[in-house]
């Protein structure tokens, strides 16, 4: 049975789970290790924020894990995977994967297909269902299409998202994000894809997350 959680989609609160219908990204969300928060790898700052990109440390260089594995390697470590809301952000994330010669990775980008996602305004998923999980912002929608850095094309040659594998399998709905380097000959871009699929990821500093491990482990709150 999923658990549910409550996620902020635009200053709205809806009932989510950690899991989806269709989707092989079910499991419980980590709390963070506020010792592991301490101790957390920064690979480079943005903003007010810290990244740590997988593929650049020893231990995880050659690692490649699904979508909700991912997020909660994050989060054990006050991160959550990265959430790509501004576009000088989501160069500076890209640069960082063309530089490292990575074909892809995970964001926390995520289609709003689970219980609680029945909102008007949320119809339909593949235009308007889609947010950033790490914060819980909302992506925008223009003329019928999501907003965003997305593919002109794909597996089917069609513009992302499109939810290829479901349309074709009937399985498994492409409900997380993923920038993809170049797979397509369509540069470095975003693609919709099925969670269960493995890949390197990018955790950014989760001020949420490192406010609960501060409260929660005052001897180490001077570290986080």
């Amino acid at each position: 049975m999923h658990r549910l959680l409550l996620m902020s989609v635009v200053g709205a609160t809806v009932l989510c789970t950690v899991g989806a219908q269709n989707d092989n990204s079910t499991g419980e969300l980590a709390l963070p290790n506020p010792k592991d928060c301490a101790n957390r790898i920064r690979h480079a700052q943005f903003g007010t924020h810290n990244y740590f990109f997988s593929w650049e440390y020893d231990l995880t260089k050659d690692l490649k894990v699904d979508w909700i594995t991912g997020r909660n390697i994050c989060r054990r470590h006050c991160m959550d995977l990265v959430s790509l809301e501004t576009r000088e952000e989501n160069e500076f994330v890209k640069q960082r994967m063309i530089n490292g010669l990575i074909r892809f990775f995970w964001t926390s980008g995520r289609k709003c297909n689970f219980e609680g996602c029945d909102r008007e305004d949320l119809q339909p998923p593949l235009v308007n269902g889609w947010f950033w999980a790490g914060s819980g912002v909302r992506l925008g929608s223009r003329n019928n299409k999501v907003t965003g850095d997305w593919s002109k094309t794909g597996g089917a040659g069609d513009a992302q998202p499109d939810n290829r594998e479901f349309e074709v399998e009937g399985k498994h709905d492409e409900a997380c994000i993923a920038m993809l380097n170049n797979f397509y000959a369509d540069g470095a871009v975003w693609h919709d894809i099925a969670c269960y699929h493995k890949k390197w990821f990018v955790c950014e500093d989760s001020d949420v997350l490192m406010d609960f491990a501060k409260k929660t482990s005052p001897r180490f709150a001077h570290r986080i």
